[in-house]
């Protein structure tokens, strides 16, 4: 039998099933390539051209990224991100690790600590940012409280101090993802063959040398994960430094994300913001393409 006669013979019900997954899964796609992709390709389109406060299609080359070089703000921007993402990888990988490893030895009370400890990921980094906003403000928060319980000569003022503003960032966004670091290592250290850790045991050796010597070196793809997850996070941030700072004093506190947004819709210099997007596209590109790469690579060899 041909298989033209065969399709005849197929049920409407067949048919249906077998376009169903098709026709359920084609308005996602479209949206992905449009509003995705398609306003990707838009903005690295505008990069090119002198656009203000309207999309303008006078294409004047590499002049708008030729502007982002030569402009400060960028550049105070581009060094912000280098100080507030190292350290706030840094930090919350070890804060996030020694957490797990605590949580990993079966405390008592163990699901209560890890809710606690994973709570601030459940907030959205706006209210984070206006609770230390709050916190740290010299007037309202932990400066004044301590002053007024007779501490005169306290002084914690770095929300206002372009030198130091930058680390009330590091601190907010460490508090917020650290917890998320240790459910991630958490569950690798669970996963973890328990016989090598007694055996380790038997031979005499410590827990924290245990730690340090066997069971964290072999959470390598974890670290990884944690460690592109965080950068991603960092490159990215914008809400944190629109609610705690607002970029200042100054621009002293600015980001990529932040500068982006204030050229493209509130300076009305849209081809310049166009340029700083492309400039943030590829840095996350230059942190998700090796961890693609690693993970495809590690599936073939699987």
């Amino acid at each position: 039998m041909s298989s033209n006669a065969v399709f005849a013979k197929a049920s409407p019900l067949d048919a249906l099933q077998r376009w169903l997954p098709k026709l359920v899964l084609a308005p996602s796609m479209v949206i992905v390539l449009v509003g995705f992709y398609g306003y990707i390709g838009w903005t690295f389109l505008l990069s090119f051209t002198n656009s203000r406060f309207m999309p303008s299609y006078n294409f004047v080359g590499l002049q708008q990224y030729a502007r982002l070089w030569d402009n400060d703000r960028w550049w105070v921007a581009s060094q912000n991100l280098l100080v507030f993402g190292g350290l706030f990888i840094a930090i919350s990988l070890v804060i996030g690790v020694f957490l797990a490893v605590l949580l990993d030895q079966r405390i008592r009370r163990e699901g209560f600590i890890r809710t606690i400890f994973l709570y601030p990921m459940a907030l959205s980094m706006i209210v984070t940012g206006t609770a230390w906003k709050w916190l740290l403000n010299p007037g309202l928060g932990l400066d004044k409280l301590l002053r007024d319980w007779g501490w005169e000569g306290f002084r914690f003022d770095w929300l206002v101090d372009p030198d130091r503003v930058v680390y009330c960032l590091v601190m907010a966004a460490v508090w917020q993802s650290s917890g998320f670091v240790m459910a991630l290592f958490l569950a690798g250290l669970r996963s973890v063959d328990q016989s090598i850790i007694r055996a380790a045991q038997v031979d005499g050796a410590s827990l924290p040398s245990i730690y340090l010597r066997i069971v964290l070196p072999s959470l390598g793809p974890v670290f990884f994960s944690a460690l592109m997850i965080l950068a991603h996070i960092a490159i990215k941030s914008f809400d944190l430094v629109a609610s705690m700072t607002a970029g200042g004093p100054g621009y002293a506190s600015d980001l990529p994300a932040m500068f982006m947004y204030a050229h493209t819709f509130t300076r009305g210099q849209m081809g310049l913001g166009a340029a700083s997007a492309m400039l943030m596209l590829g840095a996350v590109l230059a942190i998700l393409v090796p961890y693609l790469y690693s993970e495809l690579r590690g599936k073939r060899h699987d």
